[in-house]
């Protein structure tokens, strides 16, 4: 697999070290000095983004002649027309393009242990969500992509707040409040490594079920629901 690598920044060094060190894989690293320009991008198998959002936007339509599958945790931009708009404009032109807000994969059993939670109205006349997240000082979006996306999820109203200190990979912790208990979900990402194997599991499963995926702009999270959710049937 030839891999065309956009960002080797915090998460794109990892990854490009991973690359690196996994055998079959080839990595060319696209920046500012090599732009990722469709003559470029050319006769590679996927493309892998952490780029900034700002420069993420920049290169679409370069990534989107390209005609290669695109893999991207570039956070902290709005999708050119809206998601869905986006999505049927890859779709017209045939393409596989799958963003996540964060490439863990254990973020996918999260997702689930969430929607639960916002279910407590069935049982609780009076309580309230609050989210907190931590991510390192050179993040500039906040709150984070992630911490939006445990909001989308819960679909319930949740104050968040947010802090950037030191290298901290990113932490985030829901906290379900009644006057009588307390219910605290949360996440923290340990090493870089997370993200970085799991951009290049998405790359993989594009890979290897494409044809199955259709074209469009894929979540990563419905991917690997998907997959949970296959495997639970299953051992039933």
């Amino acid at each position: 697999m030839k891999i065309a690598l956009l960002g080797k920044g915090k998460t794109g060094g990892e990854l490009l070290r991973l690359i690196r060190n996994s055998p079959g894989l080839s990595v060319t690293v696209f920046d500012r000095e090599n732009p990722p320009e469709r003559t470029r991008l050319s006769g590679h198998d996927v493309i892998i983004s952490f780029l900034p959002g700002d420069a993420f936007l920049e290169a679409i339509p370069e990534l989107k002649v390209s005609g290669i599958p695109v893999v991207t945790g570039s956070t902290g931009f709005d999708w050119p027309g809206g998601r869905e708009t986006f999505s049927t404009q890859l779709k017209d032109s045939n393409l596989i393009w799958v963003h996540a807000d964060n490439f863990s994969l254990g973020m996918n059993l999260i997702h689930e242990m969430i929607k639960v939670l916002g279910l407590a109205g069935t049982l609780y006349d009076d309580f309230s969500f609050s989210l907190h997240e931590v991510h390192h000082t050179g993040k500039k979006d906040a709150p984070s992509g992630t911490a939006l996306a445990w909001k989308e999820w819960l679909n319930m109203p949740v104050d968040i707040t947010s802090e950037r200190t030191g290298d901290v990979v990113g932490e985030h912790t829901l906290t379900f409040n009644t006057s009588f208990e307390q219910i605290t979900l949360s996440h923290s990402a340990r090493d870089r490594q997370i993200f970085a194997s799991g951009a290049l599991w998405t790359a993989r499963h594009v890979l290897d079920s494409g044809s199955d995926m259709g074209p469009g702009l894929h979540d990563l999270r419905r991917i690997a629901l998907y997959k949970l959710r296959e495997a639970g049937s299953q051992k039933r």
